[in-house]
């Protein structure tokens, strides 16, 4: 079973916007990745700083860090919300730091000259492996070690990425003895949205990459299942732009953004945006922003 989350541009990165030519500071192209809570907090950034007087256009729903790295890269976008631990892992497949002060202090030399990065926000997003709560009950499980005497019959859903991911399938067969066989992987194109936990929910798969931030783990009774051999990084909330859009005001203005992102206030975007009120991500944004006074200049 192969499914897919629609909506948005399908290629948003072939319309307009910023190129190696686009040299103006105040001139900044935003990107987010496929997911809701990327391309809200992608216009929050993009709300504050024009508040702060930059130009400021967004290519939204981009796809994965493999298609969205690069395209800050080649200038396609200067700047996307990212997340330090798989931002690291995918800059540097050897690394293997895991707290949030380690994967920090690496960054700046995995990113190279061309990449950089603001301060991270204290709120994060992490992978976790969600089951049901009536799973957890009946085979007893509270870590994902628990897991791996179930592999064989075991049909897990997760992003296709998430298959080769240091962090993910190669992970937690290394590290927990869960080893998931190919015909068993799920692949949902949604970043543990709707459709990976519909899979979960009605019992196509036993487990289901899901992020903690997503409100679906509380609406639906969902377990995640504790990581002690901490396969999963640290995960703050990060910009990542082009090392030639850097400015002393750009820095500023997403320094002040990011200090309020907290795990919490990322919890209740969420609910907002996926949650009962199904607000758009730019609609949330922008209510957000106005909550916390970014939306006058910072200085």
């Amino acid at each position: 079973m192969a499914l897919a989350a629609c909506g948005g541009n399908s290629d948003p990165l072939s319309s307009g916007g910023g190129d190696d030519t686009n040299t103006d500071p105040n001139s900044i192209v935003i990107g987010s990745a496929n997911f809701p809570e990327s391309e809200t907090v992608a216009n929050i950034y993009a709300e504050a700083l024009r508040a702060n007087g930059f130009e400021v256009s967004t290519k939204l729903n981009i796809g994965s860090r493999e298609a969205y790295i690069p395209a800050v890269r080649d200038g396609s976008i200067d700047l996307i919300p990212d997340y330090t631990g798989n931002l690291l892992q995918y800059l540097d497949e050897s690394a293997t730091a895991t707290s949030s002060e380690d994967i920090l202090a690496a960054l700046p030399e995995a990113l190279g000259d061309d990449l950089t990065i603001t301060a991270q926000a204290p709120g994060e997003d992490k992978d976790a492996v969600v089951v049901t709560r009536a799973t957890a009950t009946e085979r007893n499980l509270t870590t994902i070690g628990d897991l791996a005497p179930f592999s064989a019959e075991l049909k897990f859903a997760g992003t296709p990425e998430f298959q080769e991911r240091v962090g993910g399938l190669p992970g937690l067969e290394s590290k927990y003895g869960l080893a998931i066989a190919p015909q068993n992987y799920v692949s949902i194109n949604d970043g543990g949205g709707p459709a990976t936990v519909q899979a979960l929910v009605n019992g196509d798969v036993l487990a289901a990459d899901i992020f903690t931030t997503a409100p679906s783990i509380a609406q639906n009774d969902l377990v995640v299942l504790e990581d002690p051999e901490n396969n999963f990084a640290a995960q703050n909330v990060i910009p990542v732009l082009r090392t030639s859009k850097q400015s002393d005001k750009l820095t500023e203005v997403l320094d002040a953004v990011s200090a309020q992102i907290t795990t919490d206030e990322l919890i209740a975007l969420n609910t907002s945006v996926s949650g009962d009120a199904k607000i758009e991500p730019a609609a949330a944004a922008k209510a957000w922003v106005a909550d916390k006074g970014l939306d006058q200049p910072v200085s």
